[in-house]
């Protein structure tokens, strides 16, 4: 039996070590890392180049949705899982319009988990039950998938956004403060959080990421 490898993506340490563990005593599959958000599991997905990945939803730096996002932009072969306590409508159908491949609330058992990434490793698709319907509830409805916005796929609050829109106007900290009524201190760290989420190492990157996303004529 073909192994597959999988890495687990979630900010809580006891989610994470649970999973590993769990997931280490079952035939067939691999644990080959765990990330502690987003930004994470898109670094060690890139150096471990996992079959499945266990992706969380609610994370710090970059949620699950933005790292899906990105892992289905950069034309990664490794599939997501979501495991998650989020089940609402929103959630799910941001997660399938990201790319995600399979859905499971945190109550799923050892056997869900397991059919969930063997399933999906195979190149098919596996939502909970209570997901499913909802899903096909919304089609049957006409409800359209709700499509990420370029802030959300970059794992972005609206604030960062809007601040990433003046710098790519030239703007310097005090006129940024200045313009959206905030402090001086408040900008940089928004700036600094910029610099993490898109991946970008200065100022003049900012620029040419807010170019590449239109966010700049």
């Amino acid at each position: 039996m073909t192994t597959v490898t999988v890495l687990i993506a979630d900010d809580q340490k006891v989610v994470r070590d649970g999973l590993a563990m769990m997931l280490g005593l079952l035939d067939g599959i691999e644990v080959v890392g765990t990330a502690i958000d987003g930004a994470d599991a898109l670094r060690q997905a890139a150096g471990a180049d996992p079959d499945v990945i266990l992706m969380d939803l609610n994370m710090p730096t970059v949620d699950g949705i933005a790292a899906t996002a990105k892992l289905t932009a950069s034309g990664s072969r490794a599939r997501v899982v979501v495991l998650t306590t989020y089940a609402d409508d929103s959630s799910v159908f941001r997660a399938l319009q990201a790319g995600a491949r399979g859905y499971l609330t945190k109550d799923a058992g050892a056997e869900e988990i397991r059919q969930a990434i063997t399933t999906v490793a195979a190149g098919e698709a596996l939502l909970d039950p209570s997901v499913q319907r909802r899903l096909l509830e919304a089609l049957a409805a006409g409800s359209p998938f709700a499509v990420p916005t370029q802030a959300e796929a970059d794992g972005l609050t609206a604030r960062e956004d809007e601040v990433l829109r003046e710098i790519a106007q030239g703007r310097t900290n005090p006129e940024i403060a200045t313009r959206l009524h905030v402090s001086e201190a408040t900008v940089k760290t928004h700036v600094n959080h910029l610099l993490a989420k898109t991946g970008c190492r200065d100022r003049a990157a900012l620029v040419a990421h807010a170019f590449r996303t239109g966010r700049a004529a």
